[in-house]
């Protein structure tokens, strides 16, 4: 008696696409060639094809959507290298800001401060934005006045590294502030 086979265990990776086709991978009749030292302009595929091999290079399809299909004779492995730098680069020059929080009491004595306020200075700098809040355990919520003050104190302090997104509100237990750093343009402005 003979048992059926079980599928393989494990996950199915099914292949990944080529984001360009290349070669003779594409097939439409005609593509408009594109590249350096080509004669830009409407080829048979199988022309284009040869031409771009005649120069060592490979045909790859840049705007599939284009009436004729738009290609370019290029060095494949050079293009993927170089978009992947373009990305790279993309990704790092969109690098967002940290949050970094800095927590007084209302009674946040000035030693503290000052060594609070040196440290907040150092992030903006940096570029990262700044969450100070003044935290009120039990019944110093009654002091509510002082803990905007410490913020408002702070925010005078960092005014030439930075500026006050939303002035101290309260949520909970909870008084807080966010002050974003001063943007180079910005700081031109002010030194002039």
């Amino acid at each position: 008696m003979a048992f059926p086979q079980r599928p393989p265990r494990g996950r199915f990776i099914p292949r990944k696409e080529p984001e360009h086709r290349i070669n003779h991978m594409i097939r439409v009749p005609e593509v408009r060639l594109v590249g350096d030292n080509i004669e830009v302009g409407v080829y048979p595929t199988q022309k284009a094809l040869q031409i771009a091999q005649d120069l060592g290079l490979d045909l790859v399809e840049i705007s599939p959507q284009a009436v004729p299909p738009v290609c370019k004779a290029i060095d494949y492995n050079k293009f993927l290298y170089e978009k992947k730098k373009k990305e790279k680069e993309m990704k790092s020059k969109s690098k967002s800001a940290e949050l970094k929080e800095i927590r007084f009491t209302p009674n946040t004595d000035d030693h503290d401060f000052d060594f609070k306020a040196k440290h907040a200075e150092n992030f903006l700098k940096e570029g990262n934005k700044v969450k100070a809040y003044v935290q009120f355990k039990g019944r110093a919520i009654q002091f509510k006045e002082r803990g905007e003050l410490v913020l408002l104190k702070f925010a005078e302090r960092l005014k030439d590294a930075g500026q006050v997104e939303g002035f101290p509100k309260l949520e909970g237990k909870r008084m807080l502030m966010i002050i974003a750093p001063r943007t180079a343009k910005k700081k031109k402005e002010n030194a002039e």
